[in-house]
């Protein structure tokens, strides 16, 4: 294991209200591990990393997550971290803190100069860190790198959206700009498969309450072998030692939402493409990037570059347990970051959405595993179970029962709503009144044709 300097502690800051954010859990085991300090800004006490053995103390998020409020939060818990060095070897040293949504990357930025040096981070600003986490401003930043990107397009108005994705090709994806920004509980997702002009034009409407811009961009078709990312740490100096490729063999939601099982592979040209938009960036810091590639060009399309941790990032701890956020540590404590082993093959499982991958979509869709070098798999590690930390995949499961269940009253609820007014409807309208046949005339017979000639 690298030698890691464990009188400095590490706060991770996870401002996004999500339970089920297993990188959270992940980084909090990394650094407990490896005997570092671990305090977790969280949603809830009730949110299953608290549970973890590896977590010292749970602080929760401010109730309007502003750089403003997030900073005033950050003392108090410098405050408590210094009062407990200070009681332990006098000296208080400054604390990483590690940023795992991109709102906190965001805000962190903004706030550093009012962190009074209790903080070390990577030297990262707000400007710096918009250009790429901004869906926007990262269709501007490929378009000006000459870097593939799907067609991107930004309506102003509901009919230039309609006519936008009508150009585009239905279905097409839509995406807010600033996905950190909508409101929980909105119903708004930050990507979406939109697959009528009349979506679109619905969508659209509701831009005032997302609070960002709607982009409209070319869907890629998804497929065995299509989705890669890239995780790294670019540290100080801008190397990138510890950056490597990984390919998803499902993902929920399926062909366009985040990893549930994903598989350390080699890719030289998505490694080489990510690492020459990190120099031209010159981005510092823990980065998780996204692309597909596009079987009728050959081209790898950038889609997404989040400023932090990737909540797959265990997915790359080497064979000497060596991470971007244990990397992180290390190079902002001025410790050297040792060589990177990688350990092709490896998988992650992230439990909870894999089986919901499983369920939806059970035929062997993605790529088969190949083994790695010297016939090594790599091993894996799961999102939530592990035999020295059993806590949070237990709680991680009480709450993911409870919250399918309420997902579950909620659709009934809205079928049996559904139901009851097309049968009010029904009952209303007034029922046809079947004719009834008077008196007919006798059939005339052949005598009485005659007559009436």
């Amino acid at each position: 294991m690298p030698s890691f300097d464990t009188r400095v502690p590490a706060v991770l800051v996870r401002l996004d209200p999500n339970p089920f954010h297993h990188g959270t859990l992940g980084a909090a085991r990394s650094l407990g591990r490896a005997g570092i300090a671990v305090h977790a800004v969280v949603e809830s006490p009730a949110s299953p990393v608290v549970r973890s053995r590896y977590l010292q103390r749970a602080h929760q998020r401010p109730a309007e997550p502003s750089p403003a409020e997030l900073t005033r939060l950050l003392h108090r818990i410098a405050d408590e971290i210094e009062e407990r060095e200070e009681r332990d070897d006098g000296r208080a040293r400054p604390a990483v803190v590690v940023p795992l949504d991109d709102i906190t990357a965001l805000s962190l930025a903004e706030c550093r100069p009012e962190l009074g040096g209790r903080f070390v981070l990577p030297d990262q600003s707000p400007e710096q860190l918009a250009r790429v986490a901004d869906k926007a401003q990262l269709a501007e930043t490929c378009r000006a790198l000459a870097l593939p990107h799907p067609r991107t397009e930004l309506p102003a108005s509901t009919d230039e959206a309609a006519a936008m994705a009508w150009s585009l090709g239905l279905p097409v994806i839509a995406k807010w700009s600033r996905p950190w920004l909508l409101p929980a509980g909105g119903g708004l997702r930050s990507t979406t498969i939109v697959g009528s002009l009349a979506e679109v034009r619905e969508l659209y409407a509701r831009a005032p309450q997302a609070g960002s811009r709607l982009l409209l961009q070319e869907l890629l078709p998804a497929g065995r072998g299509l989705d890669w990312f890239f995780h790294g740490y670019v540290d100080s100096a801008g190397g990138c030692s510890t950056g490597a490729t990984g390919i998803k063999e499902r993902s929920w939601p399926d062909g366009a939402g985040l990893t549930a099982v994903g598989r350390w592979t080699a890719n030289p040209v998505v490694d080489a493409t990510a690492r020459e938009l990190l120099s031209a960036l010159g981005y510092r810091g823990v980065c998780d990037l996204d692309f597909r590639l596009d079987r009728t060009t050959g081209a790898y399309h950038l889609l997404d570059f989040n400023p932090r941790p990737g909540a797959q990032f265990r997915l790359f701890a080497d064979r000497d347990g060596l991470d971007v956020v244990r990397a992180m540590h290390l190079d902002l404590t001025g410790r050297p970051v040792p060589a990177y082993h990688p350990s092709y093959g490896r998988r992650f499982v992230v439990e909870n959405y894999a089986t919901l991958s499983y369920l939806t979509s059970p035929g062997r869709r993605y790529v088969p595993v190949r083994r790695g070098p010297g016939g090594d798999t790599g091993g894996g590690e799961a999102a939530w179970f592990a035999t020295d930390d059993l806590r949070p995949a237990l709680a991680m499961l009480r709450t993911w029962f409870a919250h399918l269940l309420r997902k579950g009253l909620l659709t009934l609820r809205r079928l049996t709503r559904r139901l009851t007014r097309r049968l009010l409807r029904g009952a209303g309208r007034p029922r046809p009144v079947a004719a009834v046949p008077g008196p007919q005339p006798p059939a005339r017979t052949s005598n009485d044709r005659m007559t009436q000639r």
